[in-house]
């Protein structure tokens, strides 16, 4: 069992410690970030009507629905919960690739537990699902240290592969799981296909973020002559001539087009996309995409 976000199981609290005062900066920065149904403490909202009882407040008459029924109806409401922060985290075999001494995976690890441990200092219900070419851990919302733990843990430990990829059905859990409207982000390469129709689902309900993990190799192959590559997803080899011009130019463009096809789907349906390199400072770019979120950005 390989031991990705701290080296060893050992040093996990010592990595948990470093990452959790990195996330006070992203915590305050997330709290200004502009998002919908943000926090507890926003009142209450609405849910519905009902004929009038003698004893219920004439403040709460709903006049629009009075003058169609003939009758008095008055508004219900409920108090608005914590915003629950949902992560869908990528661990499939694209993920553990890496160009120089770090896989994607281990940025997307960062990621996931930094805004675990954000969730945990604003109060907020953390769940998971994290998956490969199937689905190997998942938790309903709840908030706590002892949830965060369990998080940590899970992100930190790496059995046995899967080969493909589970995003279809790790979304599609996500939309049975979240009862309420909840903060989701998806943390991958989106190196894989089939999935839209789930996300379209999933945007619906939620505010969906969109964190793209990227190497600089998938812009930019490092010349090494004529190779032979094995598709960590299917499994399908070919060579590749990383030397020549007209390949590199054509790899540049090839992850130009992936990208802008991805803007668009996102853009679409309601949802941010960024994404985070393996050779960026995790806590500022994400502090910076929270920030941008309470200017007005993104969208």
């Amino acid at each position: 069992m390989q031991h990705l976000l701290a080296g060893s199981r050992d040093s996990l609290s010592q990595k948990a410690a470093y990452l959790r005062v990195a996330s006070g900066v992203l915590s305050d920065s997330m709290k200004t970030g502009g998002f919908r149904s943000m926090y507890r403490g926003q009142g209450i909202e609405f849910c519905g009507v009902r004929e009038y009882l003698r004893g219920d407040d004439v403040r709460t008459i709903d006049w629009n629905v009075t003058a169609r029924m003939g009758k008095p109806f008055v508004k219900l409401f409920e108090e608005e919960h914590e915003l629950e922060i949902f992560l869908i985290v990528d661990r499939s075999a694209s993920m553990f690739t890496g160009s120089k001494g770090k896989y994607k995976y281990e940025t997307a690890a960062e990621v996931a537990a930094l805004l675990a441990l954000a969730g945990e200092q604003n109060e907020s219900p953390v769940g998971a699902v994290f998956f490969d070419g199937e689905i190997h851990f998942t938790c309903t919302p709840e908030f706590g240290r002892n949830r965060t733990m369990v998080l940590l843990c899970a992100l930190d430990e790496i059995k046995t592969q899967k080969s493909g990829s589970a995003l279809d059905n790790a979304i599609k859990g996500a939309v049975g799981m979240l009862k309420h409207h909840s903060l989701v982000f998806i943390v991958s390469d989106f190196r894989t296909s089939g999935w839209e129709d789930s996300f379209k689902q999933l945007s619906q309900k939620h505010d969906v973020t969109a964190i793209r993990i990227t190497d600089p190799s998938d812009s930019d192959m490092p010349e090494v002559g004529t190779v032979p590559f094995t598709d960590s997803e299917t499994g399908k080899r070919i060579v590749l001539p990383t030397s020549s011009p007209s390949f590199k130019s054509a790899w540049l463009d090839d992850f130009r087009k992936r990208t802008y096809a991805l803007e668009k789907l996102f853009r679409r349906h309601g949802a941010d996309f960024i994404s985070i390199s393996t050779e960026e400072d995790t806590v500022r770019a994400l502090s910076n995409y929270f920030n941008s979120k309470a200017a007005g950005g993104f969208r």
